[in-house]
Order: C-alpha cells, then sequence, then structure tokens
C-alpha cells in the first residue's frame, strides 16, 4: 500500500451528516464520494491483481465479460449503460477481448449498423474461473459487517445509487 494510502483512514471522525468541510477546506476523507471512490478502487484493484496474472484481463474487459455472461448477448451501447463506462473504455476493452478470442462481436440481424457482443467458449470459461475469486473476495471483505451490517449495507448501496441516479437525471451530472 502506498504511503499516500495509508494514511488515508476510513474510521468515522464525527457522526455521519455534518459538515465534512473546515472554514472553506473540503475535509476529502470524510467526502462520500471521495470515499466511495477509495473503497471501489481498492477492492477493484485487489480482484484486479487476481484475475491480470491468471488471466491477463484488464479490469474493463472482466467488467464486460461479466455483463455478457449475465446479461449478453448484448450491445456495446447496452454494454457501456450496464458497466457504467464510456463508450471508448469499453470500445478498446472490446476490440481487446475479440482479439483475445474472449468475445465474439456479429452484426445484429435486425440493426445491420449495430453490433451484438457475446462470450465465446473460452471467455465463458475463464469467466467462471474469475467468478470464486470474486465471490470469495467479496466474502472476505464482508467478514468485516455483521450479517445484519451487511443487509443495512445492502440496502444503503441501493438507496444511495437510486438517489445518486435520481440527481443525475434531474440535474444533467452529479
Amino acid at each position: 500500500m502506498s504511503a499516500q494510502l495509508e494514511e488515508f483512514r476510513f474510521e468515522a471522525r464525527r457522526p455521519i451528516g455534518l459538515a465534512c468541510q473546515t472554514g472553506s477546506a473540503l475535509i476529502l476523507e470524510e467526502f462520500l464520494p471521495y470515499r466511495l471512490s477509495v473503497l471501489t478502487s481498492t477492492v477493484s484493484r485487489a480482484l484486479a491483481r487476481m484475475y491480470e496474472q491468471r488471466f491477463g484481463l484488464t479490469v474493463a474487459e472482466w467488467r464486460i465479460m461479466a455483463i455478457l455472461a449475465r446479461f449478453g448477448p448484448l450491445s456495446a451501447n447496452a454494454v457501456c449503460d450496464r458497466a457504467a463506462m464510456d463508450k471508448v473504455q469499453v470500445s478498446r476493452a472490446v476490440a481487446r477481448a475479440v482479439e483475445n478470442g474472449l468475445i465474439d462481436r456479429a452484426i445484429d440481424a435486425v440493426d445491420r449498423r449495430r453490433s451484438v457482443l457475446t462470450l465465446t467458449a473460452k471467455g465463458r470459461s475463464i469467466h467462471d474461473q474469475v467468478v470464486p475469486m470474486a465471490t470469495d473476495l467479496q466474502a472476505r471483505l464482508q467478514s468485516a459487517l455483521t450479517s445484519e451490517e451487511n443487509v443495512q449495507f445492502h440496502d444503503m448501496v441501493g438507496r444511495l445509487y437510486g438517489r445518486a441516479r435520481e440527481l443525475q437525471s434531474s440535474e444533467g451530472a452529479l
């Protein structure tokens, strides 16, 4: 862990809901978007290290494979929407995954302007090997919370996501 991250602590310094500002300075380590970003990045890097070393996958490729395994076949635009990734990121990851034989890209029979993405047998095999690694990491991470706290956390994340989507829709951006 870098020295910068070692200095970062997630312990609550004050009750939730109080301002995370002193004077004109933002107390970054108490700012919810920052905290969520750091948490997400830390967890993603831990998982990414496992599948990058073993399968040579990037985070974007893994996300696309997981989405296709769950919801595919899909257009690249549908993958962008589900992954909350921009088109350039998805396009590059899809191109790499197609090149590596993990994803197949075909022309949509109904709309010839659109391509449809599916996992190949090789992609499905790798996906099926990464899933236990991902679920194990999730279980180890969630072991920091009680069963009740995990249920509450799942609920809170869902509500925060819903509210963020509302804000994004009504304000154009968060």
